[in-house]
C-alpha cells in the first residue's frame, strides 16, 4: 500500500475527488490518501496563505499527490498554488496527454498527444517590477541547465512511451537568447543521445496554424513554460475539453497530479461535475507508482480503470458536459461497475 497526499481544492474539487477515490477503491489500486489542503479551502480551514506549509511537506515526506483544482485571485492576492508547487518542489516537468476517448464525438478522430513543458522558468518565473507608474517590466528567464534537463526528460519520456517524434515549439526568430537557448539544448539532446526519436522545430504561431489543420501530424511537443500552457489547453479542445484532461508535474524525486481544469464554483455542490479529468490524472499516478516503485499491482489498477472508463464512455455513460444525464456518483458508480 503506497501513501499519497490528496488535495481535494475548491469548488468542484471536493466532489470530484470523492468520485475518484470510490472508482480507486472499486479497482483495488493501492493507495491511501494523506488529506490536506490548498486554495481557498486552506484559508478557511484557518491558514494564513494558499499553500500550507504542512501540504508541502506531506508531499515532500510522501513524494506524490493528487490534487483537484484550486482557485487562484486573477490581477491581485494569492499567488496561484499551482506555480508555488511547481517552485517549492521542483516540478520542472509538466505532461498532458490528449487523446479521443470512446464516445466523445468531436471534429478531430485519431487524436494522441503529449505536451511536455517546461515548468519553472519563462515569462511565469513572476520576475514583474514597476519601471514607473505607468510602466511595468516582465522579464523572461532561460537557463542553460534547465533547458537541458527538460529536453533530455521529454526524450527519455518519448523512448519509454515508445513515441517516435518530438515537435519543439519555439518563438526563436524573435526571443533569439531564450527560446534559441532552449532549441539549442533540445536538439544537442536529439543528436548526441537520442538520433532514434525523429526531431523537428516550429515556430509556435505556424505551429497553432498546423495543429487546428491536422492535430494528427503531432506525436509529443515540447514547449517552453508560457507556450505550453496555452497549448496543452488548445489540444485539450480537440478531444473534448478540460474536462477529459490529465496532467502530471514531475521533479526528480516528487510528482503532483492534477485536474487541469477550473475550479467551476458555480456548479459547485450540485453533484454535476465530470471528475474524469482527476480520474484519468489518478491513473498517471498509478503508472508513475508502478515504474518508481516498481510495483506492477499500480500498473495493473491503472489499465483497468483507464478501460473501465474508456468502456463507461463507449456505452453512452456521460456527465452533462459531454452530452450525458449522469451526476458525478452516477458516472462513478458507472466506472466501477465495468471493472
Amino acid at each position: 500500500m503506497h501513501t499519497a497526499v490528496l488535495i481535494p481544492g475548491d469548488g468542484i474539487g471536493p466532489e470530484v475527488s470523492v468520485a475518484v477515490r470510490q472508482v480507486l477503491e472499486a479497482a483495488e489500486a493501492p493507495v491511501r490518501f494523506v488529506e490536506c489542503q490548498a486554495g481557498e479551502a486552506a484559508l478557511e480551514a484557518g491558514h494564513d496563505n494558499l499553500l500550507p506549509e504542512e501540504t508541502v511537506e506531506a508531499i515532500r515526506s510522501h513524494g506524490v499527490a493528487l490534487k483537484g483544482p484550486c482557485t487562484t485571485p486573477i490581477g491581485k492576492g494569492f499567488r496561484s498554488v499551482n506555480v508555488a508547487l511547481r517552485k517549492t518542489l521542483n516540478l520542472f516537468a509538466a505532461v498532458r496527454p490528449v487523446r479521443n476517448l470512446p464516445g466523445v464525438k468531436t471534429r478531430y478522430e485519431n487524436v494522441d498527444i503529449v505536451i511536455i513543458r517546461e515548468n519553472t522558468e519563462g515569462l511565469y518565473s513572476g520576475v514583474e517590477n514597476f519601471i514607473t507608474d505607468e510602466v511595468v517590466a516582465s522579464m523572461k528567464v532561460a537557463t542553460r541547465p534547465a533547458c537541458h534537463r527538460i529536453a533530455l526528460w521529454a526524450f527519455r519520456y518519448a523512448t519509454r512511451q515508445r513515441r517516435k517524434a518530438i515537435t519543439v515549439l519555439h518563438k526563436a526568430n524573435i526571443m533569439k537568447l531564450t527560446d534559441g537557448m532552449f532549441i539549442e539544448e533540445a536538439k544537442r539532446v536529439h543528436e548526441q543521445d537520442y538520433p532514434n526519436i525523429e526531431y523537428s522545430e516550429l515556430i509556435i504561431d505556424a505551429a497553432s496554424m498546423k495543429i487546428v489543420q491536422d492535430p494528427t501530424q503531432f506525436d509529443v511537443i515540447l514547449c517552453e513554460n508560457l507556450y505550453g500552457d496555452i497549448m496543452s489547453d488548445l489540444c485539450a479542445g480537440f478531444v473534448g475539453g478540460l474536462g477529459v484532461s490529465p496532467g502530471a508535474n514531475f521533479g526528480t524525486e516528487h510528482a503532483v497530479f492534477e485536474a487541469v481544469h477550473g475550479s467551476a464554483p458555480t456548479i459547485a455542490g450540485k453533484n454535476v461535475a465530470n471528475p474524469l479529468a482527476l480520474l484519468m490524472s489518478a491513473t498517471m499516478m498509478l503508472e508513475y507508482l508502478a515504474e518508481s516503485r516498481s510495483d506492477e499491482s499500480c500498473g495493473a489498477a491503472a489499465s483497468k480503470i483507464r478501460a473501465a472508463y474508456d468502456r463507461a464512455l463507449g456505452d453512452g455513460q456521460k456527465t452533462q458536459d459531454l452530452g450525458g444525464e449522469l451526476t458525478t456518483t452516477a458516472f462513478a458508480r458507472a466506472i466501477s461497475e465495468r471493472l
